[in-house]
């Protein structure tokens, strides 16, 4: 836990799930850019009196830091990740605020935004299509008036997405950079809100042959999902790998971004129960869109859950767990939410169960299966990735 000092108060502040040991904090060099911009009062449209500045709707904040130190403003947050809106709520209360919906709206980017914006903060999202995205469908919400300030690193804000603001709100510049972090400063153009369109997404491509037990389903994507008009590699070849014959076992889609693997394992075995959950809740809608555009109406409904990986299922209740864990937090590269999922897959397994893991093989994951599991075997391999497969054994009764 750390504890961020701002203009409007200091707070103390954690990630979600809270770890003593990870190291990463809450916010950055960019959240707290933003917040000493909003205090000194001055943005594009003159001075900005958060007091009365109507609705104030904050996008993209990763951990709440935004969300809680202008709780006292009463905004509406905006998340694509149940995570970061468990650690807005677990913050909030550790600050007293709490999340009644007299102080702070909590909303996903599946929900409709505010009707009337007045003030717009962006935290530049990594995905490029999830920041056009939720731009176009925040556009008819926005007005002249609206204040519109993003804030990212250096490293986050680019040419393009500069491009975007100025596309599908108005006139856009940045500030100089401070400690690696940049504004950007976007004044709203009626005309161009007016016409901005709507968002593209999803996508939706067809799986080609080479696309193992996934040959032939229809993909859909909703904007911020990874390698959205294609196969990623490390899906393909875990497509070409997975066990598909589950016998009606109850399987798992663990971190399901577009739903391939869990469709994939439904089309080969209609008795299978199959779960999809992730932390991003447009990853399960397009899981969700994915499954209804392949699997026939009667056949064995799936489960669709949004959060942290399977820490919601009840102890002992799977077969088969299938993961292509992430490696990154927005920009961090970390291995953390893997073992994560590793340890609660444990959990959630029955005796005998299985989870299959496609990983980079310089992830080194065998290492930790093999610790966690008692066992960890190489199924398939090629120069980038590996499948590994770690079997849940029966625990033994410790003698006394």
């Amino acid at each position: 836990m750390n504890r961020l000092t701002t203009p409007f108060g200091s707070y103390e502040l954690t990630r979600f799930p809270a770890d003593p040991r990870d190291r990463l904090r809450a916010w950055d060099a960019a959240d707290e850019y933003l917040l000493r911009h909003l205090d000194a009062g001055t943005g594009e449209h003159g001075p900005v009196d958060l007091a009365g500045a109507g609705q104030i709707t904050v996008v993209g904040d990763r951990w709440g830091a935004l969300t809680t130190a202008l709780a006292a403003y009463h905004p509406a947050q905006i998340t694509d990740s149940a995570l970061a809106r468990a650690a807005t709520e677990a913050n909030l209360d550790r600050a007293g605020i709490g999340t009644a919906k007299s102080t702070v709206t909590l909303l996903t980017t599946r929900d409709a935004p505010p009707a009337r914006i007045d003030v717009l903060l962006v935290r530049v999202p990594k995905s490029l299509a999830l920041l056009e995205d939720q731009l176009r469908r925040l556009a008819p919400h926005l007005h002249g008036g609206t204040v519109v300030v993003g804030t990212g690193m250096v490293k986050e804000i680019h040419t393009s997405t500069l491009d975007l603001f100025e596309k599908i709100i108005g006139p856009t510049r940045t500030s100089l950079a401070e400690k690696k972090a940049r504004l950007i400063f976007c004044t709203p153009d009626p005309a161009l809100l007016a016409s901005a369109g709507e968002s593209p997404w999803p996508l939706t491509y067809t799986v080609d042959q080479d696309g193992g037990s996934g040959a032939g389903l229809t993909v859909v994507n909703h904007a911020g999902i990874f390698c959205a008009d294609r196969l990623d590699v490390g899906t393909r070849f875990f497509l070409q790998s997975i066990p598909t014959n589950t016998d009606g076992a109850r399987v798992v889609d663990l971190g399901c971004g577009n739903g391939v693997v869990g469709t994939a394992v439904q089309v080969a075995d209609p008795d299978a129960e199959v779960v999809f959950t992730d932390e991003s809740y447009q990853a399960v809608a397009s899981a969700r869109a994915t499954y209804e555009a392949n699997v026939r109406p009667g056949r064995r409904t799936a489960e669709f859950l949004v959060g942290d990986g399977v820490a919601m299922l009840p102890p002992s209740s799977v077969d088969l767990i299938l993961n292509n864990p992430p490696f990154h937090s927005h920009q961090a590269t970390t291995d953390a939410t893997a073992l994560r999922m590793f340890a609660q897959s444990r959990k959630a397994l029955r005796p005998g169960g299985e989870l299959w893991v496609v990983a980079n093989r310089h992830m080194g994951y065998h290492t930790h299966l093999r610790r966690l599991f008692g066992n960890c075997e190489v199924t398939a391999s090629e120069p980038r990735f590996v499948v590994l497969r770690a079997v849940k054994r029966e625990e033994r009764p410790r003698s006394r």
